[in-house]
């Protein structure tokens, strides 16, 4: 299921042009064009709709998101001060599963979704099992105690997710020996690592 899974995973990464797994990532080292037998094929141009829809599949995709949640993501990114575009992924990135990763506690999206469903994270001590929960800036992440001590997050307490994940961004102050990780103030959206032309997913969702 797991391969399965991450077959699924490498083929969508070649259909938008970015890696979203580390496998993901070694298979555009070896093969930096499509799949199948026209992957090397000029491709023709792509419709102002079609440009847009995948820019808003690819900011989905790093998410691990849902239609109706990303959809809801942009209703509050309207309703914010600023720049919609730069309030979608800002709010996108306070998400509990993407701070679990973004800290080095999970590999990937899906790997943080799943500790936080299966309830080993703690927000200000309280354990939180929704992946969509957002937390607030000055809220403190901890994996759970008794959750600490288990394989994966030695692993993780070891550094081991960094090499994927790259730099540690400055709005999380992180403690990864003690599993402890702390949002110090919203995300900008120049700091957040994701690939995406938000602009072009304002422009699919205003049409």
């Amino acid at each position: 299921m797991s391969n399965q899974r991450s077959r699924n995973q490498v083929r969508m990464s070649h259909a938008l042009g970015i890696p979203l797994t580390p496998k993901a990532v070694k298979y555009f080292e070896k093969r930096p064009y499509g799949p199948g037998e026209h992957g090397r094929a000029r491709k023709r141009s792509e419709s102002d709709y079609a440009v847009r829809l995948k820019e808003k599949q690819r900011l989905r995709a790093q998410y691990g998101l849902r239609e109706a949640q990303m959809r809801r993501a942009f209703d509050d990114a309207k309703k914010g001060l600023g720049v919609t575009g730069e309030n979608l992924v800002e709010i996108l990135e306070m998400r509990l599963d993407a701070l679990v990763m973004r800290a080095g506690f999970a590999r990937t999206i899906a790997q943080a979704r799943q500790f936080v469903v299966h309830r080993h994270i703690l927000v200000d001590g309280k354990i939180v099992d929704r992946p969509s929960f957002r937390v607030k800036p000055g809220q403190v992440l901890q994996v759970k105690p008794k959750s600490q001590v288990t394989v994966p997050f030695q692993v993780a307490a070891a550094g081991a997710h960094r090499d994927v994940l790259g730099e540690l961004p400055a709005y999380l102050e992180v403690s990864l020996e003690k599993l402890r990780a702390e949002l110090v103030r919203r995300p900008r959206r120049e700091e957040v690592p994701v690939i995406v032309n938000e602009q072009l997913v304002v422009e699919h969702y205003s049409r």
